[in-house]
C-alpha cells in the first residue's frame, strides 16, 4: 500500500495519544481524514470516532495501513507486544515515532524491517494541555527530514527540544517526572496557607497561578531564575526569611538527589530491570 504523506497513525490513543490527536485538528495541521487511531476497546475506538471524526480502529495493523508516521502511544510494557504485531508490516518510508517512556530506539528497531527510521520522544503530562515540553532524538536510520516531521507533529503539544539520545533518560528525569515535583511542591504550598489560615480553594488558586505566572515569566521573558529570586528577594524581607530556612532545610540539595535518582531508575528500567 502507497504511503500518504499526509497520513498519521496513533497506536494506544490515551491521554498523551488523544492530547496528540486533539493538538493536531485544533491547529488545521492534519484533517479527521488524515489520522487513524488504535484502542483496545470498543468504547474507547468509538468515543475517539464521536470526538474527533477520525478512523479509529480495534486494529494496529489496519491502523498503520499507508500512514507516513507512526506514534506509538502505548505503555512501556505492551511495546513489545506491539511491535510484534505491527513490525512486519511497517515498511522503510514510513516513520515511527515512539512516546513510550525508557524504550531505546535500538529494542524497537530490532522489532522492524532493516532501515526502517525510528525517533523516540519523551513528552511530558502537561502535554494533555499543550503546555508540555518533549525531548526527541533519532535512531539509527532516521536522517533529519525523519525527526523533522516527528519534531512538527509533537509541538502541537508544546514545545520540543532535540537531543542525542545518550541524555534521554536526564530528560525523563528532569521533565518527564518532573510536573509531580512541582505537584508535591504545589502541595506543601497549599497545606501551608491552610496552617496560616487561608481557606483551600483560596490557598490552590494563589498557589497555582503564582507556580504559573513565574514559569510564564521565566518563557516570555527570558529570565534566568536566579534573576526572578533576587527581583522578589528584598534585604531583611519576608522572601530571604523563607529562603534561607528552605536552603537551610536542604531543599537544594534533595532536588537533586531526587532528579539523579529518577535518572538512574529509568536507566534500569530502559535496561529490564525491576
Amino acid at each position: 500500500m502507497a504511503v500518504d504523506e499526509r497520513r498519521i497513525a496513533v497506536l494506544g490513543a490515551g491521554k498523551i495519544g488523544e492530547a496528540l490527536i486533539g493538538g493536531l485538528l485544533s491547529s488545521g495541521w492534519r484533517s479527521p481524514e488524515d489520522i487513524a487511531a488504535s484502542s483496545r476497546r470498543p468504547e474507547r475506538v468509538e468515543e475517539l470516532v464521536q470526538r474527533h471524526g477520525i478512523a479509529a480502529t480495534l486494529s494496529n495493523a489496519e491502523a498503520v495501513k499507508g500512514a507516513a508516521l507512526v506514534v506509538l502511544a502505548v505503555k512501556p510494557q505492551d511495546i513489545e507486544i506491539l511491535l510484534g504485531e505491527i513490525g512486519p508490516l511497517i515498511a522503510t518510508d514510513q516513520t515511527v515515532l515512539s512516546v513510550a517512556a525508557a524504550i531505546p530506539t535500538a529494542l524497537i528497531e530490532r522489532h522492524l524491517a532493516a532501515g526502517v527510521p525510528v525517533v523516540r520522544a519523551m513528552p511530558n503530562t502537561p502535554s494533555v494541555v499543550h503546555e508540555g515540553v518533549a525531548g526527541l532524538c533519532a535512531g539509527g536510520h532516521a536522517d533529519d527530514a525523519h525527526v523533522t516531521l516527528a519534531e512538527e507533529a509533537l509541538a502541537h503539544l508544546g514545545a520540543v527540544v532535540r537531543v542525542p539520545e545518550k541524555v534521554m533518560d536526564a530528560v525523563t528525569a528532569v521533565s518527564g517526572s518532573g510536573p509531580a515535583y512541582f505537584a508535591l511542591l504545589a502541595e506543601a504550598m497549599i497545606e501551608a496557607g491552610l496552617l496560616l489560615g487561608l481557606s483551600r480553594e483560596i490557598s490552590t488558586q494563589l498557589v497555582v497561578q503564582t507556580m504559573l505566572g513565574t514559569a510564564k515569566q521565566m518563557r516570555d521573558m527570558k529570565m534566568h531564575p536566579v534573576e526572578l529570586r533576587e527581583m522578589v528577594t528584598s534585604p531583611g524581607g519576608t522572601t530571604i526569611a523563607a529562603i534561607r530556612e528552605l536552603e537551610v532545610a536542604g531543599v537544594r540539595a534533595a532536588m537533586l538527589n531526587a532528579i539523579q535518582a529518577a535518572m538512574i531508575r529509568s536507566k534500569e528500567l530502559a535496561a529490564g530491570t525491576d
